[in-house]
Formats: structure tokens, sequence, C-alpha cells
């Protein structure tokens, strides 16, 4: 989800209507990226040959597999849903056993990958398939058998109107490190295939925060729906409406009595009033997201007027600043979180990034400028707007090894260094307070 701040009108051939909706594409930088990209549109027009992106490996030590399932909420409506009953499709990204030779995932499904290159491609003046996510590889094995043991688990739920696999590389990269991380699209807001080739398309339009609220309140609702699903997963039953055959091994390695919760944009948010509602999660991550419903009329979500009693992990950009309420762009919400929380709390920065910068876009959209625009001077000037200034390969390092500490302290009870003061080790992180 943005930040609910928008440009009043899409930036001219060189962005597309996903990297809108999903940044907080602030007017200080709107009006001279626009500018610049209307000067460089007649360069854009080149034809370039598919593109398949590169995500970077785990480092963890654990071999990865990946499986999804089909779940129906027999308690909400949906009069669109076959069933007319709310359906929804997760992953669930595990420790596999050495030695799999099961197919590596492919990055999205190809009618999600389709809906998520349709704005690139028409954006840059390409054919439909340019951006490949579809043949876009993972590190994960379909299917491949459980590593034996059991592990905690951790919910990710993704930006407004993000589809689950747009965090792929921080999700592998904390199941490589010993977790279970179920992914969740949220139905009629992300772009969902379903069994069968079945397609729901995702959003196109920015909410008001009315809207934005009902979506927050859905999201939430469906947090805890999955929770209760991988419960019975646990306990030996098989909630995939289909029936389909899971992994071996695959419920009894989740260990529910260490569950967590983390998130982009809108899906921090998500997972912060996920907490507040349900004492099941033990600790969250909000990456870069608002704690209210409007940047500048709010109003503020209860998590951020109440906290958690439990540990919770803020982790932000530059694309809004949280400090200073006198300077432009102020988000109120994570100081007013910060002096209601009761738990345990952290709050990180990322100096010089933007909002993108906690999202695959971080490795994703550098590659595609690369491939776009070539040398010319163009590509690295979008690039700093939409990931900002931060080494790719440094950015996404530092995410993974803050985010896998986290929860290496709060989940496995293994206290980290890292987390009690600044780090030579990272000089990109600073300590907001």
């Amino acid at each position: 989800m943005t930040n609910h701040r928008v440009a009043r009108r899409p930036l001219a051939a060189a962005l597309c209507l996903t990297v809108l909706l999903a940044v907080p594409a602030v007017a200080h930088a709107a009006e001279p990226l626009e500018r610049s990209a209307e000067r460089t549109a007649e360069r854009t027009a080149r034809a370039i040959e598919p593109i398949t992106f590169e995500l970077p490996e785990p480092t963890g030590r654990k071999n990865l597999g990946t499986t999804e399932l089909h779940l129906v909420d027999p308690a909400r409506d949906d009069l669109s849903a076959p069933g007319g009953k709310r359906e929804l499709m997760i992953s669930v990204w595990y420790p596999a056993r050495t030695g799999a030779r099961e197919p590596i995932a492919k990055y999205m499904p190809a009618k999600t990958a389709a809906f998520t290159d349709a704005p690139w491609a028409e954006a840059f003046e390409q054919p439909i398939g340019t951006f490949d996510y579809a043949n876009t590889l993972t590190h994960s094995r379909v299917g491949a058998t459980v590593q034996y043991g059991r592990f905690p688990v951790v919910l990710f739920s993704p930006g407004y109107p993000y589809s689950r696999f747009q965090n792929t590389a921080l999700v592998e990269d904390l199941a490589s490190h010993g977790y279970v991380v179920v992914t969740m699209d949220h139905t009629h807001e992300s772009p969902v295939e379903f069994p069968g080739e079945r397609f729901v398309p995702g959003v196109t339009r920015e909410p008001d925060a009315a809207a934005y609220q009902r979506a927050i309140a859905t999201r939430v609702a469906d947090a805890r729906f999955v929770l209760s699903q991988l419960e019975r997963l646990a306990a030996g039953q098989n909630p995939d409406v289909d029936g389909r055959r899971l992994p071996e091994g695959l419920g009894g390695a989740l260990d529910l009595r260490k569950t967590g919760i983390f998130g982009f944009s809108a899906g921090g948010f998500t997972g912060a009033e996920t907490m507040l509602a349900d004492g099941r999660f033990a600790a969250g991550a909000d990456l870069d997201g608002m704690l209210q419903y409007n940047l500048e009329e709010g109003p503020l979500g209860e998590v951020a007027k109440r906290g958690l009693d439990r540990p919770f992990l803020l982790f932000g950009s530059d694309t809004n600043q949280r400090t200073d309420p006198d300077k432009d762009f102020y988000d109120r919400s994570w100081p007013a979180f910060w002096e209601a929380q009761r738990g345990w709390k952290l709050d990180l920065q990322l100096p010089g990034s933007e909002h993108q910068a906690f999202s695959d876009n971080q490795v994703i959209f550098p590659q595609a400028m690369r491939a776009v625009y070539g040398d010319e001077p163009a590509g690295p000037m979008l690039i700093e707007r939409i990931v900002g200034r931060v080494d790719p390969g440094r950015s996404v390092f530092a995410q993974r090894t803050y985010l896998a500490a986290f929860f290496d302290q709060t989940l496995k009870n293994r206290p980290r260094s890292l987390l009690r003061s600044e780090s030579p080790r990272f000089p990109e992180v600073r300590f907001a307070r």
C-alpha cells in the first residue's frame, strides 16, 4: 500500500501503475521525475528482448521448498466467488531436505505475472511479457519434502495492492534460516490466480481513507483465518479445499507456539493491527508501512494509539520522515506507536532509501532499468527515485539480516547483539530512536 499520498497523475512513460500504487509517490519527487520521463519517453520505445530477473541467493544454510494452498473462509461471504465465500491463496516456504529434485519454483504464476507485467510493458512501450516474471526463478523447489524438525512460523502480508510473491527475496531468506514463512494474497486487492487458472485481478486505483480502512480490516481477518488454517494443518488435517497433496512432513514442521507476522507497507500495518486483535502472534515487524489511513488527515490506526504488549520492529525508508512534525511529509503514526508501545521495540531507518527498497523492486527495478535504458542517464535517475541511493545488494542484505535477527531473538529466544546498537557491519542502517 502507498503511504496514502500519491501524485495527481501517472508519471509519463517511465513508471507503471503497479509502482504508483505501492509507492508513496510524493509531490516533491513526482514532478521532476515526470518532467525527466517526458524528455526520455521517445528513447524508451526501442524494443528489448523479454527479460527475467535474478533474485539474490538466500543467506541461510537451509535448502528450500514451497507449496501453495487454496483456502475458503466459511464465515465470510463473497458473492463473486464460485462458492459464495471468501477465498484466499497462500504460499508456504519452508526448510527442505537435501537432495530434492523437484522443479524450481517460478516467481509468479502466469496470469499474476501478466497482470504485473502489463503496466510496465505499456509504460515502456514494450510487448506484453517483456518483463517476464513468469519465467523468473526463485531458489525453492515445488513440493520438496520438508526437513525434519519443527520451525517457528511467520506470516507475511504484501503491500497494497501487491501479490504475495513480491517480497520473495526476504521471504526465502528467512525460511533459509529455519522458519516456515506463509505469504498471503488478499483477494480483490492483490492479483490472485486460483487452481484451474481462474484469475481474480487486483485493484488499479488508489483507495481513499475509508476504503483503505476497510482493506486493512479485511487483511487482518485474512491473517487470523490463515493462522487458524495452519492450526488445522499442524493437527494433521489438510485445509486445502481442493484436497491437493501437500509436501511430506509439512504439518509436523509447524511450531505454532512461536508465531510471528511481518509485512511491507500496508502489510506492515496489517501485521501490527493483527497482533492487536490476536494474541496468538508473538512478534511482528513493519517494513515502511504507516500505521494510519491517510498521511495528512489520519485517522491513526488503533495499534498506533494503543501499542502492543509484545515485541515489534519498525524498519523504514526516507520516503516519509517520522521525527520532525514541523517538516513536510511527517508520518505521525510511528512516533505515536512508539510512545504507546509496551513491549520490546526498535525503530530502524535505511537512509537514502525509498519506499520500494523494502520490496523485491529493490533488486528487480535496477535490472529492468538497465535493460530498458542501457547506459543512458535516465536509468540511474529513475532507480534513485524509486528505490533510492542505497546499493541494492547492501540494502537487501541489511533487511534480511535485521529481520532474521529480530525473529531469532523473539521467536527462538536467541538474543542478538545486532539489535542493541548501531553496527559497523551495517553503516547503511541507523537506529532512529
